[in-house]
């Protein structure tokens, strides 16, 4: 029987005792878009509920408003900024180009700075602020299923940093200065979170 696409119908078949030709995202979005079954065994639907949660993983970012913001390695600050932005990336699994396009170019035009009123109007350019960037891959933590996270859902260290570098070079086009950290360093970030004001961020729309 041929594998089934992601919107067809689940075969009767497979209905009780999915098969091992469909891979575990082709049964969740078969399942998803499909017509569901009397039947559903648990651990199926555990599975599917599963599988799709780790398929809407996409870029994150936690972005705070800051007076200052530094890294420091081994004693030496490798990244300072004054009044800008700090950014922490996290980089998913399943993440392209697009969305460090889409968060590099939400991030830089966020209007989170205050006017001459005290409202919320300006972005980072129009306050001539930097924004120091800093790879997070823990924004990945999962401890839904114990205490010790788990990590599975973070890029691979190679396609992490092809994609952060990407980030920080999309932003610098833009014209603004940003400072970086420290690939895969044991860094130290100091800031000072000015409001605070801290919005989290991720290329799927999520939050």
């Amino acid at each position: 029987m041929p594998t089934p696409g992601l919107h067809d119908p689940i075969p009767d078949s497979w209905r009780k005792s999915p098969g091992p030709e469909l891979s575990l995202c082709r049964r969740a979005k078969a399942w998803e878009y499909g017509p569901k079954p009397s039947y559903c065994p648990f651990w199926f639907a555990r599975m599917t509920l599963a599988a799709l949660s780790s398929y809407a993983h996409r870029m994150r970012a936690v972005v705070q408003r800051v007076s200052r913001a530094r890294v420091i390695v081994e004693n030496q600050t490798v990244g300072d900024i004054a009044n800008g932005l700090l950014v922490l990336l996290g980089v998913s699994v399943s993440d392209s180009e697009s969305d460090a396009d889409y968060l590099s170019e939400k991030i830089c035009t966020l209007r989170i700075f205050e006017d001459a009123d005290g409202k919320m109007n300006l972005d980072v350019s129009q306050t001539g602020g930097a924004i120091l960037a800093v790879s997070q891959f823990t924004l990945y933590g999962d401890v839904r299923r114990g205490r010790r996270p788990s990590f599975d859902d973070a890029a691979r260290p190679e396609r992490a940093r092809q994609l952060y570098e990407y980030f920080v070079e999309k932003i610098r086009t833009r014209g603004l200065r940003c400072e970086t950290g420290q690939f895969q360093a044991s860094m130290q970030v100091e800031l000072v979170n000015q409001g605070p004001v801290t919005i989290l961020l991720d290329s799927q729309k999520q939050f």
